[in-house]
């Protein structure tokens, strides 16, 4: 379900909101967990956006988070399709022209989070850290 604004434009349902920025937080934490460095979060700009920005060694990672809560059709990685892996690697590019990186080995990771199975009352996230999810021609 998709709601309309004020001014005509759309967004995610609250609840898909809430589930897309807890999604995030348990990317961001495994990523961390999995040794990568967390340096910027939902980069925007006007050719598109990317959810987490990490460095794992020398490699910048644009980091794509899928969320999906139970019951949602097809995997999280499955809904990266190609006009939105375009718009991944548009916002990259500009990322690295304006942070002065443009020559840095970069990579593209899906990261898929999906409500678990929770013990003790607690949430519960199955993550998944899918790396070089998709490539670009530089």
């Amino acid at each position: 379900m998709i709601f309309r604004g004020l001014f005509g434009g759309t967004s995610k349902p609250p609840e898909g909101r809430d589930l897309g920025k807890r999604g995030e937080d348990e990317a961001a934490r495994v990523l961390k967990k999995n040794g990568y460095k967390v340096i910027e979060r939902n980069f925007r700009c006007r050719r598109g956006e990317i959810d987490l920005i990490a460095t794992d060694g020398e490699t910048i990672v644009f980091v794509e988070v899928k969320a999906r809560g139970r019951g949602s059709i097809g995997s999280p990685e499955e809904a990266v399709d190609s006009r939105k892996r375009d718009r991944i690697i548009k916002a990259a590019r500009e990322y690295l022209m304006r942070s002065g990186q443009s020559d840095r080995q970069v990579r593209f990771d899906v990261v898929s989070v999906e409500p678990g199975d929770g013990k003790d009352g607690k949430k519960s996230f199955r993550t998944e850290i899918i790396k070089d999810a998709f490539q670009t021609v530089r």
